[in-house]
């Protein structure tokens, strides 16, 4: 057959010139042909797809008639060529299928051409002598599956098919590369193709005596060596047991297949045994016991076979049935077994099910008896296996679980109404062991869905009343708010169908009715969930809650809206989800909801300072569940205010949500206008009005689009803020995926539409969307050079999928020229600015780079991409290069050419850039770069090595760490000329130290990373025509890989170096070649003899990198085979950390067993070996365990981190929740130890032998150390409470648990407690507590303390397990409670023991709420006296005691007065546990307790200053500010007006806060707490004649605290103290209108300072301060204070300083003060003299802040200023004198910034000025002053000498247009000021 491009070009010249077919056909044809070869071109599978689809759609738009017409050797070339097409895309079924549509298109027309070429293309494949290729599998694979040409004509063939296959296993089964590789699995799939799709043709040649076929017998032969593991590959074997069982369902007859499916049942045999299937009979032998071919035949059975089959009875009797006594045992044990295969083990028992459920009529036929009849052994085994796995660890295992519990109570309903059983025992059995599982568990919530049908809403929540409370407990916790909110769902659903049954259909208020039913059961869960404080909960109740009730009952969002208010803490939130969902949900319009006061509450929300309350206002304006529902004018004008002040929000998510929200926007503005495109074209011309009304919506969705499209190249210039600049692209990206026309073939949603080409043509033609213009290249180009790696990617990802193809050539040559500097820089974040640009450069340039075009030594290879292949050759030159350099100068190759950046620019230029490897290296060049890698990687192993010779040695440990820093200091001593240096020695690196160790481990890393992906991509990319890497060269390589990772400690190369070196294991272990799987197996096996080494050098921490080779090497193992590598390594690892250490072992050096360990733990943490360890985890773990007794401590320690790496892999991820992490994880002990069962006994073991050490007598020491205790302990602590144990198999491990509550130590006393609550059933709790308390000793009974404390750290324990839901109390609790009460001597001065005695308050502050009042008042009056008792001597645990009987005593009112009123008569460690009490916020929910602390603590101020202990002052005066403060700053009245102190003691105290303020006396978090006090005092202070002076010292602090130097801690202490004492003192003045500008001025100075912080948190305080004075000016008292967001609190505070400060003294200086410098010479200057001067850059004290923004914000105001020079000679008097001192500079700057233009032409200089994050802010600040200047001389008469305003406006307009071409984009603000537009 000829090639595709051969008969293409025959089709065109043949049928596209013919003059006889009709214009529209050849135009057609012409297109179609077009369609096929972008096909062929592109290698995205998307891409070919799509375009096939395009060319089916035009082939059959050609009519039959039209195709008739054609020749018939034009007919058969378009047969051929569509053939052609589909053998290239052979892998591709879905293109096969399109390929196959046009195909039998063409049969219509010639029938018998079409089955001819077929056959012909068949018949050289079946009937050729050699034996069949991968490909000819593939291609018959595809011809059965997705041609029908090719079924008809394989209808004719299958025997000669068959034939060949059958000869193709012995060659296959032979070799291990093609058995367990894709080869086999391809052969295997034919032959399931062909016994399924021609199972009419393979019948007879197997049940049918007469015509058995030896072909068949042969292949039903091979198949079942696969199936039974002649074969490794896990997924084959599968597949071929389907085959088998597909082989068997040809039977026509029932009796014959069923006799052949028996048969197959002996696979579970361990000995040979024959298997007949019809006329066929082959030998079987079992190859492992893994399981896998049970697995298969089970599997394929359950799969292929026909219910007659599954039903059939065997031989010896008919009252067995092949599904429930033949395949029922082997699926139950494949579930029991802890086999690999798991999760298949579960998904047969699902097909088991189903296959149950599809036949359950013929089987009820069959037995006349139940199936499921209540405790029945087949019903009981179900619910075991489904129960005990619903929470396995293994990933899909608990789905299929619950999938198989749905099916079983489908089954069993079945059963009932067969049978007449109205009682269905099961469902109320199964609810009641529901409800006793525990809320944590997530099988719980699944297995309440499944049932819930079955017995309905009102039986599960009468019987569960707790379903509400644990939801919302769901909705707090991460994992769990899933299947809680699916419960939810499905209460509602089947409480709404429960009403829809009972209400008239003809009731016209039904929908409402509804409503009103669902909100008196569940509108107070929704809207406690909704308003809640846990972040959580609020999210997942709006996410998963909300859609689906307004799903099921729409009309419940007025009850959920009804009882709102916007000012209430959460409600806000909770309005803005409410109504985004109900509108996304529903349609229906939110404007309309509850009034008009919607777009009121949206503003509120859209302004708020929360980001979620943000981001559900966005939501709401964005979201619609129609895309061409166009935004209104309004949504939009909101939309570019809202838009502004949220782009520099430091919230990723925020960003992440924020960018889908607006692109959501985008995607209804771009349908809404695309709609009004088409409908224009079909308007009549009477329609008048709504054309207007469509022509205005264009309008302004093409503006808006616009203006967006503009806005982020305002914020992308350096000097911006990361958040700000990250925000942008992402805009910026959202608009130019929506708003251009081209097509991502990696997405399958969010393509352009057909027709949006109309769309950008009518913007075009209004002048706008020039979306692309040289301006905006340079911006984003600009960004290449940013410092944060996000910023630069985004940036060249917009520039390489948006804008045009290549660069100009001015700007591609001053890139080159900037790229190569970079790629020299030693800075290795500036390094990688160079690779990325070279990539960049690589794919936007016309031809090749001028550097390979002029050197003659770069000769380009004969690739298929001859510009990369230049590329490429010209960075291996500059590689080759600096290695030279390196050999011969290693310090001026640090500084100069330092390797890591060409390694990494080759990396992503060969691999990033989208060309085949193929066609840009040759093998010559391959060579080369590997050898180049080799040797630069041998060069920095000797550099750190100390010389070339040291490193060369293969048994020696690498250098430590002291090793390497010797051997660099050593090189710059030589390279300097001289020896070390005398003197004192320093203990910080030297800049030349940093420099070479950061060139050797960085490059070391890259070339790691470089090499693993490049073989990847070669092998995966391999061409038999072309070898890019031989064998040896793989060799060598691995060699690279090995030295890296063994020789150099540096873990940052070795981490790097992993990422490459598990890329070549898997590419290797993938090949078919056995001899490139041998290397890595090779590797491996090197790897463990190093392990089983003594070694001769210092230990080393964690082995350094060998366990990392190991790692590697196993994880790159296919998931799908055995994982030989992983256990010949698990076993080897094992058997060495097993062998005992020998007797004359060495503390110092390394040891064996210890480094076993150690890789160990690497295995166990590893993320790409997954579930895969877990096989091996009770070996590993009772090693861990066993080796904690060893004496040597590298190995304690070696075997403590294994087991708590291993423990964290069993249990799985702790789970998450708002209200911190839980102790517990998610797997119960019953679960842990079903899949752990090996554990079982060794942990109880351990336990028991620890408890038996415990048994002596009284007298006897009992301190015998166990070392495995405590982590046994631990582990079983972990395990999650409450499951009750079905098997109550664990009942064994309660006696240890209790005995241990008398061990010696104390640690174990406590975590024995808690593993008793984790082990104990809850049906125990209160029988264990009963035991517990009983032996609970009286006065004058002698008891073991240790025991005693033990004892009651356990009813501690386990009474706040069983107490955690709200019952009422039982008799079994009442007998504890009395009990406890009888004991209430141990909290007395009897009891000595301090830890007793807290342990017992503990207990009885858990039984609180059911004691009696005489017992509280007794044990409360005991802890009283003990307090006022003074304590003589030292007790261990009194303080511990004395702090707990604190919190006891004050948690009652009456006791917290009296002790609180005896403050100052305490002793100072009382009194220091009493302030810390109101430090953790235990006083703030009593009003009056307040009260009398703060009297008490206003009192003791003076002496608590006084006092000499710093910790004790700290303490106090934060427990003041707490109860002063009064914790809600949205209250109206903030500041609790209580007495203040009294007027002597006021002023002394503020003066001894203020002096230690002054004087920096106490620290960061004393002086900041003093800051708080002062404010707070002086917030009470009424006016005195001293108070001014104090107040201007307070400001001072204030402004020196407010800087970005300070400590974070100081300056959230200025925030602080603006809310606590400003906010009256300025709403004091802005009332009385005292005279106070001065400090008013300063005040909000410094609250302008601390809204630009760089904490977030800070800000929010400062944007709290804002707040409260809008709110004081509002004079609203009765709502709570709206706390609006940092970015509308700026302008805010800035417009309160104008308003009321305008002429006052400062005002302009503090306006002035926020704007950066704009001297313009001096940036230049700076900007010429710049160079690396180190390794390391200096950041800003203030990162965050941004001066160009906050210039555009301080210019209004300015010009605001200007504006009102008239109202007041003071102010005008300073505007003049600025403007004198000013005007000579802004002329000058402008002139010079005039001059700098580069003209039409990109120089170097400009583009480095572009890169200057001073230029941009400084132009900035320019701009502003220009502006107000102008302003100044448009308003005042005498500023107009000074110079022309209508030149300096002239000029500004022509610096600021020539600025925007270039590449400098200003804010909106700004331009709209040059332009005199901006209103004032």
């Amino acid at each position: 057959m000829l090639s595709f491009e051969e008969l293409m070009t025959s089709l065109q010249d043949c049928v596209i010139t013919e003059h006889q077919a009709a214009e529209n056909v050849i135009q057609t044809l012409r297109l179609f042909c077009e369609k096929l070869s972008e096909s062929s071109r592109t290698g995205v599978k998307r891409c070919k797809e799509r375009c096939l689809e395009e060319a089916a759609q035009l082939l059959r738009q050609i009519p039959e008639a039209q195709l008739g017409g054609l020749e018939e050797s034009h007919l058969l070339l378009l047969v051929r060529l569509l053939m052609s097409v589909q053998l290239q895309v052979v892998n591709i079924s879905t293109a096969c299928r399109k390929v196959d549509q046009m195909l039998q298109h063409l049969a219509k027309v010639d029938h018998l051409l079409v089955y001819r070429e077929t056959h012909e293309c068949l018949h050289s494949m079946v009937h050729a002598e050699q034996i069949l290729s991968f490909e000819d599998l593939q291609r018959a694979c595809m011809f059965l599956e997705d041609s029908t040409a090719g079924r008809e004509v394989l209808r004719g063939s299958y025997l000669s098919l068959l034939k060949k296959v059958s000869e193709l296993f012995p060659v296959v089964l032979q070799q291990e590369s093609l058995r367990d590789g894709p080869m086999c699995y391809a052969a295997v799939k034919v032959c399931l193709q062909t016994f399924q799709l021609l199972s009419g043709e393979v019948a007879p040649l197997v049940w049918d005596k007469e015509r058995g076929d030896p072909t068949v017998q042969k292949i039903l032969q091979a198949l079942m060596d696969i199936t039974l593991g002649q074969c490794c590959n896990r997924d084959t074997r599968l597949l071929a047991g389907t085959a088998v069982a597909m082989l068997i369902n040809t039977a026509s007859e029932s009796r014959a297949g069923g006799a052949a499916a028996w048969s197959l049942l002996h696979v579970s045999d361990s000995e040979p045994w024959p298997l007949t299937v019809g006329a066929l009979q082959v030998q079987c032998a079992p190859a492992g016991k893994d399981g896998v071919g049970r697995l298969a035949v089970s599997r394929g059975l359950l799969t292929c076979c026909r219910p007659h089959i599954l039903l059939s009875s065997h031989a010896d009797t008919t009252e067995t049935c092949l599904l429930l006594k033949g395949l029922f045992p082997l699926v139950f044990a494949l579930c029991e077994a802890k086999l690999d295969c798991h999760y298949f083990a579960f998904e047969v028992l699902t097909l088991w099910l189903k296959k149950v459920k599809e036949c359950l009529a013929d089987i009820w036929k069959m037995t006349g008896v139940r199936l499921l009849p209540d405790d029945s052994s087949l019903q009981q085994q179900l619910i075991h296996i489904i129960w005990t796995n619903a929470e396995s660890p293994v990933e899909g295992v608990s789905e299929f679980a619950r999938s198989a519990f749905c099916l079983l109570l489908d089954l069993y309903e079945m059963d009932c109404e067969q049978f007449c059983d109205t009682k269905k025992t099961l469902y109320f059995t199964l609810l009641q062991r529901i409800i006793k599982l525990p809320w944590e568990s997530k099988a719980k919530y699944h297995r309440l869905c499944a049932l819930l049908p079955y017995l309905g809403t009102g039986t599960v929540l009468d019987q569960y009343a707790e379903i509400p409370s644990h939801l919302l407990k769901c909705l707090s916790t991460n994992h769990l708010s899933p299947c809680g909110s699916e419960l939810y769902k499905c209460l509602i659903q089947q409480q709404r169908r429960e009403l829809s049954t009972g209400l008239q259909k003809s009731d016209s208020h039904s929908e409402l009715d509804l409503a009103d039913q669902w909100a008196k059961r569940w509108r107070p869960v929704l809207h406690k969930a909704l308003t809640s404080d846990v972040t959580l909960l609020q999210n997942n109740s709006a996410t998963h809650l909300l859609p689906c009730t307004f799903q099921v009952f729409p009309s419940s969002v007025d009850h959920l809206l009804a009882s709102l208010d916007p000012y209430a803490p959460g409600h806000l939130h909770a309005w803005a989800c409410i109504a985004s969902s109900y509108r996304a949900t529903t349609g229906g319009s939110p404007w309309a909801l509850r009034g008009g006061s919607t777009l009121e509450t949206l503003q509120l929300a859209l302004g708020s300072a929360d980001d979620k309350v943000r981001l559900a206002a966005l939501n709401l304006l964005c979201c619609s569940p129609k895309t061409k529902d166009t935004p209104t004018t309004e949504e939009m004008s909101i939309m570019k205010l809202f838009i502004p002040q949220n782009l520099n929000c430091e919230s990723s998510p925020f960003r992440q949500h924020f960018q889908a929200g607006v692109k959501r926007f985008l995607v209804r503005i771009r349908d809404g206008c695309l709609a009004q495109v088409r409908g224009q074209k079909g308007k009549k011309k009477g329609d008048m009005t709504d054309s207007e009304r469509a022509q205005e919506l264009l309008e302004q969705g093409i503006g808006f689009v616009e203006w967006l499209g503009q806005l982020p190249y305002s914020y992308l210039a350096p000097g911006h803020n990361y958040q700000r600049k990250k925000t942008a692209l992402l805009l910026l990206s959202a608009v130019l995926e929506t708003c251009t026309d081209t097509w991502n073939p990696d997405k399958k949603k969010g393509q352009p539409p057909a027709n949006m080409g109309s769309l950008i043509k009518c913007a075009t033609q209004r002048g706008q969307w020039d979306f692309f213009c040289r301006s905006k290249q340079l911006v984003l180009i600009s960004c290449l050079e940013d410092s944060t790696n996000e910023i630069r990617e985004l940036a060249a990802g917009l520039l390489l999928r948006f804008f045009p193809p290549s660069f100009p050539g001015d700007i591609a040559a001053v890139l080159l020229t900037r790229t190569k500097q970079l790629l020299r820089s030693p800075r290795v974040q500036e390094a990688q600015m160079g690779a990325l640009m070279m990539k960049v450069l690589l794919q936007k340039s016309q031809d090749q780079p001028e550097d390979c075009r002029l050197n003659s030594d770069i000769t380009v290879s004969g690739g298929s991409d001859p510009k990369a292949s230049c590329m490429v050759r010209f960075l291996v030159k500059e590689l080759e290069e600096h290695y030279l350099t390196a050999k011969t100068d290693m310090m001026l190759a640090a500084r100069a050419k330092p390797i890591h950046g060409v390694v990494s620019a080759l990396q992503k230029c060969m691999l990033e850039a989208g060309s085949s490897v193929y066609d840009t290296l040759d093998h010559s060049l391959t060579v080369e770069v590997l050898g180049l890698l080799e040797s630069i990687s041998v060069l920095l192993l000797g550099v750190l090595y100390g010389g070339q010779d040291a490193c060369a040695t293969e048994e020696d440990a690498p250098p430590s760490f002291c090793d390497m820093g010797n051997a660099i200091s050593s090189l710059i001593a030589q390279t300097s000329g001289g020896g070390q240096a005398d003197g004192e020695e320093c203990v910080l690196l030297s800049e030349e130290h940093s420099l070479v160790l950061t060139c050797c481990w960085v490059s070391l890393k890259e070339i790691g990373i470089f090499l693993g992906s490049l073989v990847e991509r070669i092998l995966s990319e391999s061409k038999p025509s072309k070898c890019l890497l031989g064998k040896e060269d793989l060799k060598r390589a691995s060699k690279v890989f090995k030295n890296i990772l063994l020789k150099c400690r540096h873990w940052g190369a070795v981490e790097g170096c992993c990422v490459g070196f598990t890329k070549f294991c898997a590419s290797l272990l993938s090949s078919n070649d056995p001899e490139l799987r041998d290397i890595p197996a090779h590797m491996l096996k090197q790897g463990l003899q190093v392990v089983q080494c003594p070694r001769s050098t210092s230990v080393t921490r964690r082995a350094a990198g060998l366990p990392m080779l190991i790692l590697c090497v196993v994880s790159a193992e296919e998931a799908s085979k055995a994982r030989p590598l992983l256990a010949h390594s698990m076993q080897t690892l094992l058997e060495t950390a097993k062998t005992p250490l020998p007797e004359n072992w060495d503390q110092t050096l390394d040891l064996p067993q210890v480094c076993a360990v150690h890789t160990l733990q690497a295995l166990v943490r590893g993320s790409g070996l997954g579930v895969a360890v877990l096989q091996f985890a009770p070996a590993v773990a009772i090693l861990s365990l066993t080796l904690l007794s060893s004496p040597c401590w590298a190995m304690r320690n070696a075997a403590l981190q294994l087991y708590s790496s291993l423990c964290s892999r069993m249990l799985g991820q702790r789970p998450s929740s708002e209200d911190g992490c839980p102790t517990q994880h998610g797997m119960s002990p019953a679960a842990f130890f079903f899949h752990y069962p090996a554990l079982q006994p060794f942990l109880l073991g351990e336990l028991r032998g620890a408890a038996q050490d415990l048994q002596g007598g009284p007298d006897e020491a009992k301190l015998h150390l166990q070392p495995s205790l405590y982590p046994v302990l631990t582990l079983l602590a972990q395990l999650q409470p409450g499951v009750q144990d079905s098997t109550e198999t664990l009942s064994d491990f309660l006696p240890p648990l209790l005995q241990l509550s008398a061990s010696p130590i104390y640690s174990v006393r406590v975590m024995a407690s808690k593993a008793l609550v984790a082990m104990t059933p809850p049906s125990e709790y209160m029988s264990i507590l009963v035991k517990l308390t009983a032996q609970l000793p009286s006065p004058q009974n002698r008891c073991c303390h240790n025991r005693l404390h033990g004892q009651l750290l356990q009813i501690k324990a386990i009474l706040e397990r069983a107490l955690c839901t709200d019952s009422a109390p039982s008799a079994a609790l009442s007998e504890v409670l009395s009990r406890v009460d009888a004991s209430l001597w141990l909290v007395t001065d009897a009891q000595r023991c301090p830890l007793v005695r807290a342990v017992y308050l503990g207990v009885a502050d858990t039984l609180r709420r059911f004691c009696c009042e005489t017992y509280l008042s007794k044990l409360s009056d005991s802890l009283m006296h003990d307090l006022q008792t003074p304590q003589t001597g030292l007790q261990v645990g009194l303080s511990s005691f004395h702090q707990q009987a604190i919190h006891f005593l004050c948690a009652d009112l009456n006791w917290a007065r009296q002790i609180w009123n005896s403050f100052s008569a305490v002793s100072p460690d009382l009194r220091l546990s009493l302030v810390a009490w109101v430090v953790d916020g235990r006083s703030l929910q009593q009003t009056i307790l307040k009260e009398v602390i703060q009297r008490v603590l206003q009192s003791n101020l003076k002496e608590a200053l006084l006092s000499h202990s710093v910790e004790y002052r700290r303490t106090y005066l934060a427990a003041l500010v707490a109860v002063m403060a009064g914790g809600d700053s949205s209250l109206p009245q903030h500041l609790p007006q209580w007495a203040p102190l009294e007027e002597p003691v006021l002023p002394e105290c503020l003066d001894l806060l203020l002096g230690d303020l002054e004087d920096q006396r106490g620290g960061p978090e004393f002086l900041s707490q003093a800051l708080c006090a002062a404010s707070l005092l002086l917030s009470q202070w009424s006016d005195s004649s001293t108070k001014m002076s104090v107040l201007l010292r307070w400001c001072s602090i204030l402004e020196r605290h407010r800087s970005p130097d300070a400590p974070e801690v100081l300056r959230m202490a200025c925030a602080e103290a603006l809310c606590v004492a400003g906010v009256p003192l300025m709403s004091h003045s802005l009332n009385k209108h005292s005279t106070l500008p001065e400090v008013m001025i300063r005040l909000i100075d410094t609250g302008l300072y601390l809204l630009q912080d760089q904490n977030q948190q800070v800000r929010m305080k400062a944007a709290c301060f804002t707040s409260m004075l809008h709110h004081a000016r509002g004079g609203d008292s009765r709502r709570r204070v709206y706390l609006m967001q940092v970015n509308r609190a700026l302008p805010q505070l800035l417009g309160l300083l104008l308003e009321e400060c305008f002429d006052g003294p400062g005002t302009l200086e503090v306006l002035l003060s926020h704007l950066p410098q704009s001297d313009l010479r001096s940036v230049l200057r700076e900007a010429s003299e710049m160079g690396c001067s180190s390794l390391y850059e200096q950041d800003e004290a203030n990162v965050f802040a941004e001066p160009s923004v906050m210039s555009a914000h301080v210019l209004p105001r300015l010009l605001q200023m200007a504006e009102k020079h008239s109202e007041s000679s003071a102010l005008a008097q300073s505007l003049r004198a600025w403007a004198e001192q000013s005007a000579a500079q802004v002329a000058d700057s402008l002139a010079v910034c005039k001059d700098l233009q580069p003209g039409e032409t990109l120089t170097p200089a400009w583009l480095a000025l572009l890169m200057d994050p001073h230029f941009h802010s400084t132009l900035c600040s320019l701009f502003t002053r220009a502006a107000f200047l102008l302003q100044l001389l448009k308003t005042s008469d005498d500023a107009r000498h000074l110079c022309d305003p209508s030149s300096l406006r002239t000029t500004l307009q022509e610096v600021c247009s020539l600025l925007s071409e270039n590449g400098v984009h200003f804010a909106p603000a700004l331009i709209a000021a040059v332009a005199g537009e901006l209103p004032l």
